[in-house]
């Protein structure tokens, strides 16, 4: 596609603006926004001008195959080289313009919880939640583990913690949903294959500005923790359960001994949640479609088999299939499945883009 030249135009003239404003003693949040604006367009603003040379290139050299004789032939090759270095840079452009999700610089909170399959699925949950902590190694994130219950043969019934790094969200988001595994668990003695599951949740951190929480709106209980088999952790109540009344959310923390650490982090949660509602919500009114969508928050279906006996995991929301379980398993490997998701994603939205002429 040829862009017109208006549209360039202004995506030069935006970048202008931005730019003087930063050089003319802007400070504060003003400053703080202007700078974020000046990151995100500046990529699309150099692109913008580069289109702008090849265009004009473009047609000098289209008058002089008008021209004709010598200088003609010449103009033939240079007009080839010229169309292919301009049609990668007008894609480049329209995937610099397609909409950006505003959480994916956020960190993550991520849930990993054992669903059906019983001491296998615990067992399940926790491959899944040490798969994500390698593949935060390799992407140089930090995990800090916010609470966790044990499986009693091994794993986690349910497991919380926050992912600390850049593009967290953008890559983890694709995470969420039901992941089915197929393999002989360690228990089983005559060597039968079983099927069991874990939901996996990932939300975009929200910061006290994003969700405005009402004292009033909230009931706070404490009581004492326990540990495993109802054992006392500590003789205080410092255990914290916060019920948002007017969703009926409620979320508990009792991994500190401060009770203050504990109510901290289970507001962290709550909002993230609520957050994570707003943003599901908001989805839901822009489209019926996306339901079906990464993103859309509908954890409901299964998203991803692992299947030990064939050495393959399946993602069934692009049909991928890959005959490296154990390198997946191992965390560094899931980049390749998570850039599939992002490129199909990408595809998906130069699709809809295409269909409203823009």
């Amino acid at each position: 596609m040829t862009f017109p030249p208006e549209k360039l135009d202004r995506i030069i003239q935006r970048f202008a603006t931005v730019e003087h404003g930063l050089s003319s003693g802007t400070s504060g949040e003003a400053f703080v926004k202007l700078s974020k604006e000046y990151a995100e367009l500046e990529p699309t603003a150099r692109a913008a001008l580069t289109l702008k040379k090849a265009y004009a290139e473009r047609r000098d050299v289209d008058e002089m195959l008008s021209a004709g004789g010598e200088l003609a032939q010449m103009a033939e090759a240079e007009r080839a080289t010229l169309d292919e270095t301009i049609s990668h840079i007008e894609h480049d452009i329209r995937i610099l313009l397609l909409p950006r999700d505003a959480a994916d610089d956020r960190n993550v909170i991520l849930e990993v919880r054992a669903g059906t399959g019983g001491d296998e699925a615990a067992i399940f949950a926790g491959d899944l939640f040490r798969m994500y902590q390698r593949y935060a190694a390799f992407k140089g994130w930090k995990v800090e583990l916010i609470s966790a219950s044990d499986g009693e043969h091994g794993g986690y019934k349910e497991v919380i913690a926050n992912i600390y790094g850049s593009g967290a969200y953008a890559h983890m988001k694709f995470e969420s949903g039901v992941h089915r595994v197929r393999r002989v668990p360690a228990t089983e003695t005559q060597g039968r294959i079983h099927t069991s599951a874990a939901t996996v949740a990932v939300l975009p951190e929200a910061e006290e500005v994003d969700i405005k929480i009402e004292d009033k709106d909230l009931r706070i209980d404490v009581y004492r923790s326990s540990g495993p088999g109802g054992q006392s952790v500590n003789t205080t109540d410092s255990a914290v359960r916060i019920t948002h009344l007017p969703t009926g959310l409620a979320v508990a923390q009792q991994t500190e001994k401060s009770q203050l650490k504990n109510k901290n982090a289970a507001m962290k949660l709550l909002r993230a949640r609520l957050y994570d509602l707003e943003r599901q919500r908001i989805d839901a009114e822009r489209s019926a479609e996306r339901r079906g969508q990464v993103g859309s928050g509908d954890r409901s279906e299964r998203i991803r088999t692992y299947n030990f006996p064939q050495g393959r995991v399946t993602d069934h929301r692009i049909n991928l299939t890959l005959y490296k379980l154990d390198q997946i398993i191992e965390g560094p490997a899931l980049e390749e499945l998570v850039r599939a998701l992002m490129n199909n994603r990408q595809a998906e939205l130069l699709a809809a883009q295409d269909a409203d002429g823009r």
